[in-house]
């Protein structure tokens, strides 16, 4: 059987947050025949923001790249899209997750995607939040992302070099490989 080749289509939206905006999103995506392969959502203070990765044949996906402008008018949101291809997996690359957890301050995600980065470990996944401790109510902040280590590096190095990183900038942290 010969199936017709995939395309796809990355879409971001941002807009004031209210109820209905995934329905009316979705809604459009399978109309037009594609498929949600992947996908963010989140509320960052009042406003909405998804990343969507779109999958299906050239027609489908080329129908819904028209229906992104009326659509963005319609829900009052900003809309953008771009032409995508999957990722090419590399099988010298092992996944790793890492937590962090510290008081909040700035420059924190810089210190960790500066510290990855300077060994040519791609993070794959990144999400942070703010909370207030319990008890005490400090204000604290948490990171949690996913990256790809070459497997040519010697992880126990890694780890200690990440550790004391992390002790000097007194940050809370456990990286271990990523689990299923």
């Amino acid at each position: 059987m010969n199936t017709p080749k995939q395309n796809f289509l990355v879409i971001s939206a941002l807009g004031e947050d209210r109820p209905g905006l995934v329905n009316d999103l979705s809604r459009c995506v399978l109309e037009s025949g594609c498929n949600i392969a992947d996908s963010r959502m989140t509320v960052l203070g009042g406003d909405f923001a998804i990343i969507l990765l779109i999958s299906g044949n050239w027609n489908a996906v080329a129908k819904l790249e028209d229906q992104l402008p009326p659509l963005a008018e319609r829900l009052g949101m900003t809309i953008t899209s771009r032409r995508t291809a999957l990722r090419a997996t590399h099988g010298d690359m092992l996944p790793y997750a890492v937590d962090v957890v510290a008081l909040d301050n700035p420059g924190i995600v810089h210190n960790l995607a500066n510290f990855f980065s300077s060994r040519q470990i791609n993070i794959q996944d990144l999400s942070t939040s703010c909370y207030a401790a319990a008890h005490t109510g400090t204000q604290m902040f948490s990171v949690h992302m996913r990256v790809d280590i070459p497997a040519r590096l010697h992880i126990a190095t890694l780890r200690d070099e990440f550790m004391d990183f992390c002790d000097q900038l007194n940050l809370d942290a456990i990286i271990e490989p990523v689990k299923g």
